[in-house]
């Protein structure tokens, strides 16, 4: 399949977005509730492994290649490097932050991504999405508290996870034009493995708490299964659908994670945002399904176009 057959179906894109960004916080809510019970290292390996477990099977069963080589193994470990780091990261936001601020406070990441898509993928961004873009953005600093002191440094860690993930998504892309998504999962897993164990060991000699090894049990087994099985289905959702429409429009819609997240925060937590976040929470979804009308409107505009131009090729002739 050529890339632009690829790239020909951007709403299917999207629509693997949205699922992305169901997962993502629900993903997120899992951890939280992990955070404290399971060292930070064990909470990330698991994370990888159970990704690369649960796909392995898939992978070897569907003949799908997987091995990379040259450019693509560098580009995929500079990935992984990035994935574990955004993972550390926002686990460790979760277990100070409401989930709903901590995904707000983490979403400055599709305005950056937005740019990069721009500037150094080079991609067709219409001042349209670049205004979705910023009203959704603007939503975003609406549902952050308006003061870091309650927390203090803690709500700094999800900027720099906005930044992480915007180069990770920027991989990502260059990747996912020429790999199998369940294939890149199943190396990214293995390469994160092959990180992690030595880190723990190591961690677990020197007595470096957030290292140390310790085997989840009971509840915190269940937990961690879900929470691997969610964030792998996530993030292969993410990979596919970076394979059907550009990062610059799937940017804005990953603003719907926030009232997704704010959902599962109310629901599971009991956190509720208060009049400000509540505005902040529409001005995003509004963004996001303005996007989702604009794509409508410019795939119909491309077919109209393709059609009329079929129709006059005879007359041409």
């Amino acid at each position: 399949m050529s890339q632009t057959q690829i790239l020909d179906r951007p709403l299917f894109g999207i629509a693997l977005m949205l699922g992305f960004c169901v997962a993502a916080p629900l993903g997120d809510a899992l951890a939280k509730l992990l955070y404290g019970v399971l060292p930070l290292g064990v909470l990330v390996l698991s994370r990888f492994l159970l990704q690369a477990l649960f796909l392995a099977p898939v992978m070897i069963a569907s003949h799908r290649p997987w091995r990379l080589r040259g450019r693509q193994l560098r580009l995929l470990i500079w990935r992984t490097v990035l994935h574990i780091t955004g993972i550390a990261m926002m686990f460790t936001a979760l277990g100070y932050l409401p989930l709903a601020d901590a995904v707000a406070i983490a979403f400055v990441m599709p305005f950056i991504m937005l740019l990069l898509g721009k500037y150094v993928l080079h991609e067709q961004v219409g001042p349209r999405r670049l205004i979705a873009c910023v009203v959704g953005f603007i939503g975003t600093l609406l549902v952050v508290q308006p003061s870091f002191a309650a927390v203090g440094w803690p709500a700094l860690l999800p900027l720099g996870v906005a930044v992480n993930f915007a180069l990770f998504m920027l991989s990502t892309r260059q990747l996912a034009k020429d790999t199998d998504p369940i294939g890149l999962q199943v190396a990214s897993g293995l390469i994160a493995c092959v990180i992690l164990v030595p880190a723990l060991v190591i961690g677990t000699w020197a007595g470096i708490t957030p290292l140390q090894i310790i085997w989840p049990q009971g509840t915190a087994a269940l937990l961690v299964l879900a929470s691997g099985a969610v964030g792998t289905a996530a993030h292969l959702m993410m990979t596919w659908s970076l394979r059907y429409a550009p990062s610059a429009t799937l940017a804005p819609m990953q603003y719907l994670e926030i009232p997704f997240a704010t959902l599962m925060g109310w629901l599971i937590f009991g956190d509720l945002p208060g009049p400000l976040a509540s505005l902040g929470i529409f001005t995003t979804l509004g963004a996001g399904l303005y996007i989702i009308w604009r794509e409508q409107i410019t795939q119909r505009q491309i077919m109209q176009s393709q059609a009329t131009a079929q129709a006059e090729q005879p007359a041409r002739q």
